[in-house]
């Protein structure tokens, strides 16, 4: 798969991991606060900045009992019914382009992730750059058909989605008019631990859907993402808070700044380290070339004497003949004097 272009950043083996700051709900309803996030992606050196787009009424009903109230003791959210879920969480409409704008005035490629179709009407009237679907949604063929049909590079992470599922997906997006697509492996497990997240997969995507890979991790820290683009991953998705003690929505999986701004350096370190394949001595590594080992006499030999264990070794620095020629040079006879700490040469000797 060939490297895309989101905003003014290359996103693929050629760049640097290309990092998304996703805000989700840690705005906790300020405007002020996610203002401040903004600010804070980019000076953490985040490439993107990333909402959610939707409000309480495009995601459920407003009911509190049965299947629309979490009653689950594991689950962060457990006691809000869903619509109140996503009243604390969704991010006012009228507050994407304030955030956008002031994204883009900090560098930043501003998207979002669109749960239904006014979403995208919404999100196209502010000229994204691309978009992502959520693991929850990546069964949603009519919607990725329509975020697909924008001919907007399509980010989808993987979670909840068998193979069959995610086939589906890749399909319709592709038979929509997606090009340019890029999936994340991702465990919707809030938050994962390390052991969820089979990273082995990575390779799998990008050859069984010739497509960029990444990861959309709900880990704490940063390990993990190091340890994905050391495997392929060219995206990188986390989700921020400005402080986790404030008890946003999604704080506790979330990122702080300073958090943030490691994952962007450990995650280029890591892709520097991958490099490409090179099983020659690097530039850097020539001086270092002259402290190998090589033959060279260790006592004295007058003219005519023969080369022996005794009087010839392999030793340091490099200026002699390679340990290599050790056994074709034993038994051979000194052309000349050979004082000790003679770097040893092919013209010093004769069968």
């Amino acid at each position: 798969m060939n490297d895309i272009r989101i905003g003014q950043h290359g996103v693929g083996a050629s760049h640097a991991p290309f990092i998304i700051a996703e805000m989700s709900g840690n705005h906790g309803q300020r405007l002020d606060l996610a203002l401040r996030l903004v600010d804070a992606a980019a000076e953490a050196g985040a490439h993107a900045l990333k909402l959610q787009t939707y409000t309480a009424d495009t995601m459920t009903l407003d009911l509190k009992d049965g299947d629309f109230f979490i009653n689950d003791p594991n689950s962060l959210w457990n006691g809000n019914s869903l619509y109140e879920l996503y009243q604390k969480a969704s991010t006012p409409w009228e507050w994407h382009k304030p955030i956008f704008d002031r994204a883009r005035q900090r560098g930043l490629v501003p998207f979002s992730t669109p749960f239904d179709s006014t979403a995208v009407n919404l999100l196209e009237s502010l000229d994204v750059p691309c978009y992502k679907i959520a693991s929850f949604e990546n069964g949603d063929l009519p919607l990725i058909r329509r975020v697909a049909a924008t001919g907007k590079p399509l980010i989808m992470s993987t979670g909840t989605a068998t193979l069959e599922e995610l086939t589906e997906a890749v399909e319709a997006a592709r038979g929509a008019g997606c090009k340019d697509l890029i999936l994340l492996k991702c465990t919707s497990r809030y938050p994962s631990v390390a052991s969820d997240l089979n990273l082995a997969t990575l390779s799998f995507l990008a050859k069984q859907f010739d497509c960029l890979v990444g990861v959309s991790d709900h880990t704490l820290g940063t390990l993990v993402p190091v340890a994905a683009v050391a495997l392929g991953a060219c995206v990188v998705e986390k989700h921020f808070t400005m402080d986790r003690e404030e008890g946003t929505i999604d704080a506790a999986f979330s990122l702080e700044p300073d958090e943030l701004k490691r994952l962007v350096h450990e995650t280029e370190l890591a892709w520097q380290a991958v490099g490409r394949v090179c099983c020659e001595p690097l530039e850097g590594e020539q001086a270092s070339r002259r402290h190998r080992r090589s033959l060279y006499v260790v006592k004295d030999i007058p003219a005519g004497e023969r080369l022996t264990p005794q009087n010839i070794r392999a030793i340091r620095p490099n200026a002699g003949l390679p340990p290599k020629y050790y056994d074709q040079v034993m038994g051979s006879v000194a052309t000349r004097d050979l004082p000790r700490g003679t770097p040893l040469s092919k013209d010093m000797v004769s069968k």
